[in-house]
């Protein structure tokens, strides 16, 4: 008897999508508008100081008459971005373990399944802690390179740079999130290996090879922990992509 699959497909940024595979849950669709999300989200001050740079523009810095281009912007956020990915891609908690001679295999597997998903939680939130840093002051110094363009890129530098502390905690709160989704993931896959291999040792006819490789499960896991943490770049990366495209169009 076939089982029809109980998740249905949806659209969303790849983090989204990425953390509903590896956690097998539907994401569930938004209760509300954008519009009142928003308006759920901030506090009377905070949407008296957006109104306010909404409003902002006619004593804004006059536009720059040697502004030529965002080449130099564009430049500065290529280096950011990839030594954001290049810091992902190199850390050594997340890269495949080399089996070199003075570390055999058995034993290199035997410590694979001994791991402790504290290391992983460290390295991750570790990782957010660069992309916020160092996207944060990106992002300022682009909003500084706004504001001496026409008035309407000056307004549009304030109103950012409510948003980014009003929305700011929220944003943190909802990533801070992840790494908890991702311990799922970690046990879940180590128990499923191990019924595997288990299984396999109590059949009465063992199979040539065994099911998978003892220790395969955790290079499955940093893989997946990589692919988690590049789409929340993209996710991080937006607002300043966002604002370069302004850049580009003043």
């Amino acid at each position: 008897m076939s089982q029809e699959p109980r998740r249905t497909g949806f659209s969303g940024p790849t983090l989204v999508r990425l953390l509903a595979r590896l956690t097998d849950a539907d994401a569930p669709p938004p209760a509300t508008s954008l519009s009142g999300q928003l308006s759920q989200w901030l506090g009377w001050p905070d949407a008296i100081a957006l109104s306010a740079a909404l409003k902002a523009g006619s004593a804004a810095v006059p536009a720059n008459p040697r502004a030529c281009g965002a080449t130099a912007e564009e430049q500065e956020c290529a280096r950011v971005r990839g030594a954001l990915a290049d810091a992902i891609a190199g850390d050594n908690a997340l890269a495949a373990r080399r089996r070199g001679p003075g570390r055999p295999s058995a034993l290199a597997e035997a410590m694979d399944a001994q791991v402790d998903y504290a290391i992983y939680r460290h390295r991750y939130v570790s990782q957010q802690q660069a992309m916020e840093t160092a996207i944060g002051a990106l992002r300022g110094r682009l909003r500084a390179a706004l504001s001496t363009r026409a008035p309407d890129m000056a307004r549009l530098a304030m109103v950012d740079a409510v948003m980014e502390r009003v929305l700011g905690a929220r944003e943190q709160s909802v990533l801070g999130s992840v790494p908890t989704l991702l311990e799922g993931h970690f046990q879940r896959l180590r128990q499923a290996e191990a019924a595997a291999l288990a299984e396999a040792q109590a059949a009465t006819k063992p199979a040539a090879a065994a099911p998978v490789a003892p220790g395969a499960w955790l290079a499955v896991f940093r893989k997946d922990m990589q692919s988690v943490l590049l789409a929340e770049l993209e996710i991080r990366f937006q607002p300043v992509e966002g604002l370069l495209a302004a850049l580009r169009g003043s």
